[in-house]
């Protein structure tokens, strides 16, 4: 008989913080997380920390524990914004732990989430933001990922990549007509550099989901949800629903 039960918890975590010895931490951090037997991706950068890992639940919640209150950042990451599920299977097929420029790639160095960013918004203060009508609703991910779901209204940007978000602010969106912007992501590290970039171009009004579209199909009910579609993630599950249920990969893929 089939154990019901996922077999691997999944943390997806990340956090803007000042990391100058990003290029030393990568080996401590791989060693660790490999005793684990943690499997996905983690970035480092100058910036902060950005990763999505699966394993045995005690090997997750260990590296939960390490990167928040452990030796290894000495406490450097004590806003750290996590989010866990559950796969019915291993995501993710090895390990790595990559050195990278950025933790999210915009490329505008005036984008600098440790100085400003947006303001934040609960999941269950969202819709009421997004309902106001003088409220510019703003998807900034990719438009494959839009076209398997987004919020009712919501502005698809239809870029290929995160970088190119600088270039449809700078032709699409003004200062003096938006006054008022809501953007949304899949776990809000996408909208921290994308919040930050619009603030330093003198935007007035820029907020963002808490926690990201994840967050919120973790804590809105279904019934009062104003989110359509499924939620794309960069992992073998491929996408999750309400709850954060994994959503069947072949369905989702013949889309």
């Amino acid at each position: 008989m089939s154990d019901p039960h996922p077999v691997a918890k999944v943390i997806a975590f990340y956090q803007f913080a000042a990391l100058p010895d990003y290029r030393e931490l990568r080996e401590p951090l791989r060693a660790f997380c490999a005793d684990l037997k943690l499997k996905g991706s983690v970035l480092l950068a100058q910036e902060g920390i950005n990763g999505t890992l699966a394993g045995a639940p005690e090997g997750i919640d260990a590296l939960a524990r390490e990167l928040a209150h452990g030796d290894m950042f000495g406490g450097r990451l004590d806003n750290l914004e996590l989010k866990f599920s559950t796969a019915e299977a291993m995501p993710f097929g090895r390990l790595k732990v990559r050195l990278k420029k950025e933790i999210v790639t915009l490329g505008d160095a005036a984008a600098d989430p440790t100085r400003q960013v947006g303001t934040y918004v609960d999941a269950s203060e969202w819709n009421a933001l997004i309902s106001a009508p003088d409220t510019l609703l703003l998807d900034t991910r990719n438009a494959f990922e839009v076209a398997m779901g987004t919020f009712e209204g919501a502005v698809d940007p239809g870029i290929r990549s995160f970088g190119q978000f600088k270039d449809f602010a700078a032709e699409r969106l003004d200062p003096a007509r938006h006054r008022r912007i809501a953007m949304f992501c899949t776990g809000g590290i996408r909208c921290e550099k994308a919040s930050a970039h619009l603030l330093a171009r003198g935007f007035a009004e820029v907020y963002h989901l808490k926690g990201g579209i994840l967050r919120y199909l973790e804590e809105v009910p279904e019934a009062q949800s104003r989110w359509r579609g499924e939620c794309f993630v960069f992992d073998e599950r491929v996408a999750l629903g309400h709850g954060l249920r994994e959503r069947n990969k072949d369905a989702a893929r013949d889309e």
